[in-house]
């Protein structure tokens, strides 16, 4: 049965980005269940002091879970800053990239911040192979996340949606860990998440924007297309 609106989601939206401003708008949404950053965002939003802006995010977002990530290309110096970025907030889940740059994987990392009790979300996940040793990884820890970037699957010219699916069966011999569904790249995607029963979808400010249209009457919405190109060509002073 097709969604009427976004309150009937049974997923998390995590809301995706760096904008403090946004993010203060974005506070008192009900649909928001928790936050996510990289420094991608990061440095489009001209972030330039990671941990101010860290704590500054921290005191907007009232408790709720929220991802830090680690930039160090070096596992040793990761783990630094993992252990640095975890004492940030009993809500803070450090984000560990798959590999580093060199494609070295980050399982031996993993294991031991999950051993040390540090709350992960292990992000760039593309495949089932790297579900599972990330997930043996993981054994030891407390609840943690692994974010496919289910949109960036979807780029390659690939369906996501079986590879998410494999990914939530195997994660069912790790209760608390939880399946990310990240990079989406329409309102469809979050109906997709839900309806396999994914845990959480990250969205981005500006799709977060689009939320509102989920379950909209289609012919309401052919006269609203209508009327908006109407209105921009009588604002432009369009004549023939």
């Amino acid at each position: 049965m097709a969604l009427t609106s976004a309150a009937e989601l049974s997923i998390q939206i995590f809301a995706d980005g760096a904008d403090l401003d946004s993010i203060r708008a974005l506070s008192t949404n009900p649909l928001i269940k928790g936050w996510t950053t990289n420094p991608t965002l990061m440095k489009q939003a001209s972030v330039s002091d990671y941990e101010r802006f860290a704590h500054d995010m921290l005191d907007i977002v009232d408790g709720k879970p929220t991802s830090f990530e680690v930039f160090s290309d070096d596992f040793d110096e990761m783990e630094k800053q993992a252990l640095r970025i975890s004492g940030w907030g009993d809500n803070v889940y450090v984000k560990i990239p798959v590999s580093n740059t060199r494609g070295h994987r980050s399982d031996d990392l993993i294991r031991r911040l999950a051993s040390s009790g540090v709350a992960l979300n292990v992000t760039a996940v593309f495949t089932i192979d790297q579900v599972d040793w990330i997930l043996d990884a993981l054994t030891d820890g407390p609840p943690s996340y692994v974010s496919i970037f289910a949109g960036r699957i979807a780029d390659a010219g690939i369906d996501p949606v079986p590879v998410m699916c494999e990914a939530l069966s195997r994660l069912q011999r790790l209760p608390g860990t939880e399946l990310i569904w990240a990079s989406p790249r329409e309102v469809f995607n979050i109906v997709q998440a839900d309806e396999i029963g994914c845990h959480v979808i990250t969205v981005t400010h500006d799709l977060l924007r689009k939320v509102a249209t989920l379950g909209k009457d289609l012919g309401e919405f052919s006269l609203d297309t209508v009327k908006m190109f109407r209105d921009d060509a009588i604002a432009a002073g369009y004549s023939i």
